[in-house]
């Protein structure tokens, strides 16, 4: 099975930076997806981006422009950048892989954005 650790979360001003990894212990080259989730409190969790195949990637309309997710294939990690941050960004952040046809998911990570 495939274990995914994540950081990088913290506590930002609105406008601030931060980036979030997810390192996997699977090579990176067996798994086919991964994205990253959010939930804040009271809401369903959200996706918030993925990449697909390493190349292809896709964002939620509210973090366009502002995150980017990449992966590291030598350190079997994903990353998401996430610039200009805004206070409705607030959330547990969650790295999902796929591999051979499963879903694993990471243990989250608190993101919070003060104005």
């Amino acid at each position: 099975q495939v274990q995914l650790v994540e950081s990088g979360g913290g506590l930002v001003q609105a406008g601030g930076s931060l980036r979030l990894s997810c390192a996997a212990s699977a090579s990176i080259f067996s798994i086919s997806a991964m994205g990253w989730y959010r939930q804040a409190p009271g809401k369903q969790r959200e996706l918030v981006a993925t990449i697909i195949d390493g190349v292809i990637t896709n964002y939620a309309d509210s973090v366009k422009g502002r995150f980017t997710i990449s992966k590291d294939n030598v350190k079997n990690t994903v990353y998401l950048q996430m610039n200009s941050l805004k206070p409705e960004d607030t959330a547990v952040y969650y790295c999902k892989a796929t591999a051979r046809f499963r879903d694993y998911w990471g243990q989250g990570t608190q993101v919070t954005v003060s104005s």
